[in-house]
């Protein structure tokens, strides 16, 4: 599949996003020729971490939540790392770039902590995804139904559940944004 003029942001919370779900999908999108915008808090670098707990490499922060919006991209990823996804789940910028792409039916993929953001934007209702095993609560009472699985596709949102999935993730989500606007439904509030 590729992805030449397709244009993808991902984003990152300082010292919170999990850097292999961060750079994974990154090059993944990067290597069928699509353009990557790494999107975050403020202007210049975040640093990643590894497990949680341990001190990741830094990357640039191409633009900032308040100079993009969801008209500019074709798609949207979303990596975890605890502290990053509920950093990005705290903040009402974060939250309403997220849900701007279900609302304009756009390719949208998270995976392992992320799914927090989608609960806070409200568009998990009568979606089927997979993520960390301890957010199924948080997700069924959100209105989705939680599955055990590698990668989970459900009309354009692409979800797995830790890094050992990034291999089947990083294929998926490059096809759904391949495929392009309309494969995601509107959120069902």
């Amino acid at each position: 599949m590729t992805l030449e003029g397709k244009s993808v942001a991902i984003l990152i919370a300082p010292r919170g996003t999990e850097e292999p779900e961060f750079l994974k999908p990154k090059q993944a999108v990067e290597d069928a020729g699509g353009e990557v915008t790494v999107v975050g808090f403020e202007p210049g670098e975040a640093r990643t971490v590894n497990s949680d707990l341990d001190e990741g490499a830094s990357y640039t922060i191409d633009k900032t939540f308040s100079e993009v919006q969801a008209d500019d991209f074709d798609g949207l990823v979303v990596p975890g790392g605890t502290v990053g996804a509920d950093k990005l789940r705290g903040s009402v910028e974060a939250i309403g770039f997220i849900r701007a792409f279900f609302d304009q039916k756009k390719p949208v993929a998270a995976i392992c902590h992320a799914p927090w953001t989608l609960i806070e934007a409200g568009v998990l209702k009568g979606r089927t995804l997979t993520s960390y095993p301890t957010l199924k609560v948080d997700i069924e009472n959100a209105g989705g139904a939680w599955t055990n699985e590698e990668v989970v596709v459900d009309n354009g949102l692409v979800t797995s559940r830790d890094p050992n999935d990034l291999p089947a993730f990083c294929a998926k989500l490059v096809e759904e944004i391949a495929e392009g606007v309309g494969a995601a439904l509107e959120a069902g509030n």
